[in-house]
């Protein structure tokens, strides 16, 4: 089944990072370091950048955290990473941009919550002063909704007009409604303040997939911003990654969604650039854009009793990775490139012949021989102790011959 055309937005323009309209769907991810640690927050940026990550966004809770952002975006430039930084607000953002201004020069977008931006007061001057800070040094905003964190003054507003309507929706809708409004009316009061209308992106996050979906296909039918879509605390490991591709495949099949993320909880000192893996996966699961080469390996079962299969796919898997960045450069389409490591005869010939390139491993009390497959045709076969630097020899030599051929055309996000 086809995606559906996507939804039309106006483009905001993010440092050179175009979302909205029919540009790519930008993966963006976000550090965990301390900001005002300069050292660690330019290596975990230059590692999510390095992963595929478009955009990056820092906390900036601090003064130190913001007198820490332009040494971060320079040091960056200066190793050559020009991935566009966004800043994280919360709470005092309207006082660190305004005390601060180079570091609202140095960031590429602002981030800002309504719901906890006005704390304890009855206007938005706080908002007000951020939304001047964007006009002043002409950056885009992000008005993120999260339901952790809802404007409780809407929330109870609107809980009073519906316990007074004859047939009351529950509170979990209202809730969902608030959401929506709360994010509408930010916007709106952003644009009243000045800010151009192709200055704001949208988010209204929860943590649960359905009622995730139920608040982005109210809000998108609303306004024509560019939404960043993704689960607020998705979780840790399988539960998150699970929990955030069901969510956001949905609404991206919808045409729904011009940005994304994954906010996975990573284990203690784990790969942060898993919650860029996991976008880049969706978003090429759903043939929306590509990548890297992917592998199709086979589980396993009772004819493969033998791990070499499984460890196989596994290298070349994290060899095509690895060679991306170089191959990407040199060689034009090779990130739609199909590869096939299977374990027995059962499927592994026919899935190999339907990859570019395939390899069909003996399964148990199988004739101990490999035959590899290139664009669905027997071309050699393995034997012996070395299959996997073979392999990755006639890997290395497809790649040259079928892509080298064309001159690199990158794909235009930016």
């Amino acid at each position: 089944m086809p995606v559906r055309a996507r939804r039309k937005s106006v483009v905001v323009d993010v440092g050179g990072v175009k979302v909205g309209g029919t540009n790519p769907i930008v993966v963006q991810s976000m550090t965990n370091t301390d900001t005002a640690d300069t050292g660690a927050t330019v290596n975990q940026v230059m590692e999510l950048a390095r992963a595929g990550s478009e955009l990056v966004r820092v906390t900036v809770n601090t003064e130190e955290a913001a007198q820490a952002v332009p040494k971060i975006v320079e040091t960056l430039r200066n190793f050559g990473v020009n991935v566009p930084i966004i800043g994280d607000f919360h709470y005092n953002g309207h006082i660190l941009l305004k005390k601060y201004p180079d570091c609202a020069r140095a960031l590429a977008k602002y981030r800002i919550n309504p719901g906890n931006v006005n704390i304890g007061r009855k206007q938005d001057d706080n908002f007000r002063i951020m939304i001047e800070a964007a006009i002043e040094y002409d950056r885009p905003v992000r008005i993120g909704v999260n339901w952790g964190s809802l404007d409780s003054v809407l929330l109870t507003q609107m809980m009073d007009e519906n316990s007074r309507l004859p047939d009351p929706l529950d509170a979990m809708e209202v809730t969902m409604r608030a959401i929506v409004e709360s994010a509408l009316r930010s916007a709106e009061n952003a644009e009243r303040y000045g800010l151009a209308h192709n200055k704001i992106i949208l988010s209204a996050k929860c943590s649960n997939v359905q009622d995730l979906i139920h608040v982005y296909e109210m809000l998108g039918a609303r306004c024509d911003y560019p939404l960043h879509l993704g689960l607020t605390e998705a979780g840790l490991g399988s539960k998150g990654i699970v929990a955030t591709t069901a969510a956001l495949s949905i609404l991206l099949q919808q045409g729904i969604g011009d940005t994304i993320r994954a906010s996975l909880t990573p284990l203690p000192n784990g790969d942060r650039t898993e919650e860029v893996i996991v976008c880049q996966q969706i978003l090429q699961a759903l043939n929306l854009r590509s990548f890297t080469p992917q592998v199709a390996a086979c589980p396993g079962c009772g004819r493969t009793t033998s791990t070499f299969f499984q460890d196989m796919a596994d290298q070349i898997q994290t060899y095509l990775r690895e060679q991306m960045p170089v191959w990407r450069e040199k060689y034009a389409g090779v990130e739609e490139m199909k590869v096939a490591v299977m374990g027995c005869v059962v499927n592994g010939p026919g899935e190999s012949k339907h990859a570019n390139i395939g390899i069909s491993l003996p399964g148990t009390f199988e004739k101990p021989v490999a035959p590899v497959y290139v664009d669905g045709k027997l071309s050699t076969t393995l034997r012996g102790d070395h299959i996997v630097a073979e392999f990755r020899a006639i890997l290395d030599d497809y790649v040259a011959n079928r892509y080298g051929a064309a001159e690199p055309v990158a794909e235009t996000v930016a």
